[in-house]
């Protein structure tokens, strides 16, 4: 279990980075909501890279697997933003949308390639 609640209260604060600076950078800043995804991903996303290798599961990863992931995560956060720009969808479907998928395909990327077979 502890991989699994460690797992919960870290995306729970990257949730928090994301959609923080995300509003931050659109709102404050003036930002497209695609380069506003795009950064508050990138910054989320490199907290819990971080945290996760420390915490959730104690061992070390490759650096180009952490940037296969932020390439391929980034491009869509990016993609996600690009569509709400286009389609002028308020910057909450596009975090709640993005969050979502985030979610699903992070943990699947975080737990069977980046930390595949490590504790936790």
């Amino acid at each position: 279990m502890k991989g699994f609640s460690a797992l919960t209260v870290i995306g729970i604060a990257d949730g928090l980075i994301h959609w923080q600076l995300f509003f931050v950078l659109c709102t404050a800043v003036g930002l497209t909501q695609a380069a506003s995804n795009f950064a508050a991903f990138c910054v989320a996303a490199a907290f819990s890279f971080y945290v996760n290798m420390l915490y959730t599961f104690e061992s070390r990863t490759s650096v180009f697997g952490y940037l296969l992931f932020i390439l391929l995560m980034g491009g869509l956060s990016f993609s996600i933003g690009a569509i709400a720009d286009a389609w002028d969808l308020p910057g909450l479907m596009t975090v709640a949308v993005f969050t979502l998928i985030n979610l699903l395909l992070g943990y699947g990327f975080f737990r069977f390639v980046l930390f595949r077979g490590q504790k936790g």
